[in-house]
């Protein structure tokens, strides 16, 4: 159909316009959703097809890998610095952090957050709140004054405040619309919208398009809640369109950890068993997806290694800011692969696990020894010793002698702090570190 006059107008008036030097960024954070969740890595249970259309359009990551469990992936995200260096204890991000948001605020951006914080601290350890760790706006559930609630009839902690909500309220709703508005009210300057979603992690409830608001069914239950999800990527892509910052937009998608326990999902042929919590692939593997048409060549597939510490070093390499000298970043920035251009990919990722440094029993999926391990696109070595093959031996059920993928992962794990510099030495564990027990 042919443009009206004054549609024509005002897309000829939008396109003369000088696009801003600073690009702005919509970072997505899944909650316990792993990679086999989505179509574009080649899901045929689960539907996005928003996620699709980003995926073709932008660039796809096969090999990104968080932490396990969600709070260790918050902090390395948001600080750019393994867990090894920084990480206290769940749901907690030390207090005086250099943080995204630090980066975006001292760049001259408006900054917001909405979905899930999780970092206040607990009864063992200080934590920091969002105002602290850089946003200027928040919408947030699990903070220090929300309650259980994150989906119906949702507690969430407005700017510091209580928002009032009934039982027809949905959470994830509510933290988008905020965002979307957030975005609405700064769409003439720089922005940085951080979106760590509420969706999908449990309890599995029922979403405002399930067919039956009363399933019982955490299966069901759960892939409503990966095509809600979706739906909201949506909102996001459409409000970007109808104001015409997808040319000068990062947009950014991808998990924290991988999908719970008692999950299962069918991809290529094999069924994938939920495994958040431990080192497995099923723990770690996540999506990445990069949709920015009018910075970046889209339709492209990459096997790069990423993790959540490289996400800093990338934004701040996008937006033109430099990094303070003292703080020390584990990442490396992934923009220049975005742009086409060959970059410094990583050789190897190295990872440190100890999610619950102060339990009382080191017995459980979510409470154990520190764990450390070194990996590429193919192999993995354990602090014990333990070599695996994942592209051959994805659930790590046996060990391998292959000296090439020894020597090289080795020399990663000899680079790396074998214990966590932010833990009191009593409760560090052995120097090899010790892998998760086969629940």
């Amino acid at each position: 159909m042919p443009l009206t006059r004054r549609q024509f107008l005002l897309t000829a008036t939008a396109a003369a316009q000088p696009v801003p030097t600073k690009p702005n960024i919509v970072l997505i954070l899944a909650d316990d959703a792993g990679y086999e969740c989505f179509a574009p890595y080649g899901s045929k249970q689960y539907a996005t097809p928003v996620l699709s259309r980003l995926a073709d359009a932008g660039v796809k990551f096969n090999h990104c890998y968080s932490t396990p469990l969600c709070t260790p992936t918050r902090v390395a995200l948001m600080t750019g610095q393994n867990n090894v260096r920084n990480y206290t204890d769940f749901g907690a991000l030390r207090p005086g952090e250099y943080t995204f948001a630090k980066l975006f605020k001292d760049a001259g951006y408006a900054t917001a957050i909405a979905g899930k914080w999780q970092l206040d601290g607990n009864n063992r350890v200080r934590g920091t709140p969002p105002a602290q760790s850089g946003f200027d706006e928040w919408c947030l559930w699990n903070t220090g004054i929300t309650s259980r609630n994150r989906y119906w009839n949702p507690s969430i902690d407005l700017n510091g405040k209580l928002k009032p909500a009934t039982k027809d309220d949905y959470g994830p709703d509510h933290y988008s619309g905020f965002l979307l508005d957030f975005i609405e009210r700064n769409k003439h300057r720089p922005f940085f919208a951080y979106y760590p979603m509420a969706l999908t992690h449990g309890p599995f409830e029922t979403t405002p398009d399930s067919a039956n608001r009363n399933s019982k069914n955490n299966q069901k239950n759960f892939e409503d809640m990966v095509a809600y999800a979706d739906k909201i990527v949506g909102r996001f892509v459409k409000k970007l369109e109808d104001r015409n910052l997808t040319r000068n937009t990062i947009l950014i998608f991808t998990s924290d950890n991988g999908t719970a326990h008692d999950l299962q999902s069918q991809l290529n042929g094999r069924t994938i068993h939920g495994n958040k919590g431990t080192a497995t692939d099923g723990g770690t593997h996540v999506p990445l997806i990069v949709y920015a048409p009018g910075l970046i060549k889209g339709g492209r597939v990459l096997n790069d290694l990423v993790d959540p510490t490289d996400f800093l070093p990338t934004l701040a390499e996008a937006i033109g800011a430099e990094l303070p000298a003292a703080h020390v970043t584990d990442g490396r920035s992934f923009l220049p692969q975005l742009k086409g251009q060959k970059g410094n990919p990583r050789p190897w990722l190295y990872s440190y696990y100890f999610p619950r440094p102060y339990a009382e029993k080191y017995d459980t999926p979510y409470a154990h020894p520190e764990i450390r391990f070194a990996r590429d696109q193919r192999h993995k070595l354990y602090g014990d010793g333990r070599l695996f093959d994942l592209q051959q031996d994805p659930d790590e059920q046996r060990a391998i002698q292959y000296e090439p993928a020894r020597k090289k992962l080795q020399a990663a794990l000899d680079s790396m702090p074998a214990h966590g510099q932010a833990i009191p030495a009593q409760y560090a564990g052995t120097s090899k570190g010790t892998p998760i027990p086969k629940w």
